[in-house]
């Protein structure tokens, strides 16, 4: 099970703007900076959102590679898929997918598909046989 990723984006402020837009939907709300002086030499001041008190995806200034990374985010329901995928698109997202059955993982698998700002490709995703609250 992962605990963590660093993404690397080309403009931090533009990123936090629309992660905080994006994520909400799929109950992603909890915040936080990291401070890199606090680490050790070298290491990034980082972006950090979650939920839950638990920060799990990071973000970092840095060179992005925007078709290098696909994150994928658990919805807990179709609506969720649905609001995360408006909300990611009104944020600037480009469509890499609208909402709906992925029938060729299976026939329960509901997602939306989007490319961020830097061109990452995020995938809102519903599989109620994983996620099950």
């Amino acid at each position: 099970m992962l605990d963590h990723i660093f993404l690397p984006v080309s403009d931090i402020a533009r990123s936090i703007a629309f992660y905080q837009a994006a994520l909400v939907p799929l109950g992603i709300t909890d915040r936080l900076d990291y401070d890199g002086r606090n680490g050790p030499p070298g290491h990034p001041d980082l972006k950090g959102f979650g939920a839950n008190g638990r920060m799990f995806f990071w973000l970092r200034e840095g060179e992005s590679r925007g078709q290098a990374a696909h994150v994928g985010f658990v919805a807990r329901s179709r609506e969720a898929v649905d609001a995360a995928y408006a909300a990611a698109m009104a944020a600037g997202a480009t469509d890499n997918g609208a909402p709906g059955p992925r029938l060729h993982y299976d026939p329960r698998y509901y997602a939306a598909n989007v490319l961020d700002p830097d061109g990452y490709s995020l995938e809102f995703v519903l599989k109620p046989w994983q996620h099950q609250q």
